[in-house]
């Protein structure tokens, strides 16, 4: 099965469990460990083996000292999942919504301060250079998302994170995250100018 395919499967299973239990003490305490994970790599943190390797399909796991790319996308995807849920009574997840999406729809508000806020904000999620740095960076638009009550689907990110590695696919996610925010972020402007 292709690798990327795996990825999605494995964080939707990952996402529905964690939306299944947020209500639950064990539901909160894996999203509050998975929290604690942000900025970490991935297996740094022992008290998150459990909820991140646990039943994960082999095939995804590294064969070398490193966190694969599978890894890599999974778990930024989950620690960012477990910020943005933080005290919503409601999923946050919602399947179609791409990072350049919900970074566009955070334009709603028509001021030039905020939108110079958001460019701020995404401008150096576009031009990451690593998964170190792009994940440091989607964590300030997760913020914005949680403040303002933006969903995102993070299955489809996780996919996005799994090809924003490969350094001969970067560029294509990178013009897909920018082409969606620009078009959508124009229409809601150009709504806001008539």
């Amino acid at each position: 099965m292709e690798e990327v395919k795996l990825v999605r499967e494995e964080m939707y299973k990952r996402v529905q469990e964690l939306i299944r239990q947020k209500g639950t003490s064990g539901g909160r305490a894996a999203l509050a460990n998975l929290r604690r994970g942000i900025g970490k790599k991935p297996g740094e943190m022992p008290e998150l083996w459990d909820v991140f390797f646990n039943k994960m399909s082999p095939e995804l796991f590294s064969k070398s000292n490193e966190p694969s790319m599978a890894e890599w996308a999974i778990y930024i995807s989950m620690t960012m999942f477990a910020l943005h849920q933080q005290g919503s009574t409601e999923a946050v997840h919602c399947e179609g919504r791409s990072l350049g999406s919900a970074a566009a729809d955070l334009m709603e508000e028509k001021t030039d301060e905020n939108r110079e806020r958001i460019m701020r904000r995404f401008g150096p999620v576009v031009t990451a250079k690593d998964m170190p740095e792009l994940s440091h960076h989607i964590r300030g638009l997760v913020q914005l998302f949680k403040a303002k009550s933006v969903k995102l689907d993070y299955v489809r990110l996780a996919e996005d994170l799994y090809w924003f590695q490969d350094t001969n696919k970067r560029k294509n996610v990178q013009l897909k995250w920018g082409r969606i925010f620009i078009v959508k972020k124009e229409k809601i402007y150009h709504e806001y100018l008539c």
